[in-house]
């Protein structure tokens, strides 16, 4: 990034192009590991796919459907081939197609992951703006001591405590599970974005989007620990940082209130920092929302990976670490536009 001197149109351009590119690169380079090391375990996957009871022969004949005799770097290009045209392959496990098992799972995974981040954003940014505004004393104290017990504390162990109190013993909340099938079978969720309780409000579906807001809440406390804890220290440390600045210390000499020169002038100066992070915060929480998903027999990429990786099943094992980067690389790429469009110095070459 650099100070930007012409019109912003050409550089993103240029830049989104080059990312997109480099993208794909780093893409195909975890497609080419992650298979490599899927095939380095040992494994029948062709035994799976067959059942125990099947015969060698009718194991040796789904090797050869499946394109298991052929050579590693064969199968490989012929993957990475079938990837650019939208098949990835057959799961094992399934026998359905890689890609509409992860099309069908990704949406209750994204809507945990974001509510996750919604909440850390709305607990993390006012504790930190509270720090701040009494550095140096006991709310200060006590928002840092709270970042560093959420982000150290486990994750499963945090999941089964929330499972434990708001679900066993008081009964506020659902100890499992993404819905009451009772209640959607009464009130069933037209698609209209994918994500089943935001389509639920869309639609004016409220006793659905009320019996899916009480299964997601649980497991998205859990997923915006970590977040909340990074928001609130970068928000603190960034606001700090900022409230040095000689413009910012000039508002400050006009009499504006500390509050006003918080929130509205050093805060947009903090904005850069905490934006870097969100895409790695987004990856992080995707990824750890794979356990949550298990405590919380929450159905969604975890606990088809979980399943994937138990039942030696390559080709979902693959599919599924393919769209987690996919996924953490369009984070990283929207993340530096919005920087750009959030800051006029900045442009991307």
């Amino acid at each position: 990034m650099k100070r930007a001197r012409n019109g912003r149109g050409l550089p993103v351009i240029r830049y989104a192009a080059r990312r997109t590119v480099l993208s794909a690169l780093v893409a195909l380079g975890v497609v080419v590991l992650t298979y490599l090391i899927a095939r380095v375990v040992p494994s029948d996957p062709a035994g799976v796919w067959a059942g125990p009871r099947a015969s060698a022969a009718e194991r040796a004949r789904i090797r050869a459907e499946l394109g298991l005799d052929r050579p590693v770097a064969e199968q490989i290009v012929s993957y990475v081939a079938g990837v650019l045209r939208g098949d990835w392959g057959l799961s094992v496990l399934t026998h359905r197609p890689v890609l509409t098992d992860l099309l069908t799972l990704l949406p209750n995974s994204l809507q945990v992951v974001l509510a996750g981040l919604v909440i850390g954003l709305a607990v993390g940014l006012p504790a930190g703006l509270a720090a701040v505004r009494w550095h140096g004393r006991t709310p200060d104290r006590l928002v840092r001591s709270g970042a560093l017990l959420s982000a150290a504390i486990p994750t499963f162990w945090l999941a089964l405590l929330l499972q434990t109190l708001l679900a066993s013993r008081l009964g506020l909340l659902p100890i499992a599970g993404s819905h009451d099938r009772a209640v959607l079978a009464a009130h069933p969720v037209t698609t209209v974005t994918g994500l089943p309780l935001l389509d639920a409000v869309l639609t004016g579906n409220g006793a659905a989007a009320a019996d899916l807001f009480d299964h997601l809440l649980l497991p998205a406390l859990v997923v915006a620990s970590y977040p909340a804890a990074v928001v609130a220290r970068m928000v603190r440390a960034s606001l700090l940082d900022a409230a040095g600045e000689p413009h910012i210390q000039m508002v400050r000499s006009l009499g504006f209130p500390e509050r006003t020169v918080l929130g509205r002038f050093a805060l947009r100066l903090a904005w850069n920092p905490v934006l870097q992070l969100l895409a790695l915060i987004f990856g992080y929480s995707l990824v750890n929302t794979f356990l949550v998903e298990s405590v919380f027999d929450y159905p969604g990429l975890g606990r088809y990976a979980a399943d994937a990786v138990q039942s030696l099943d390559t080709p979902a094992v693959v599919g599924v670490t393919l769209l987690v980067a996919l996924l953490y690389l369009a984070a990283n790429l929207a993340v530096d536009l919005a920087q750009a469009a959030l800051d006029p110095r900045i442009t991307l070459r």
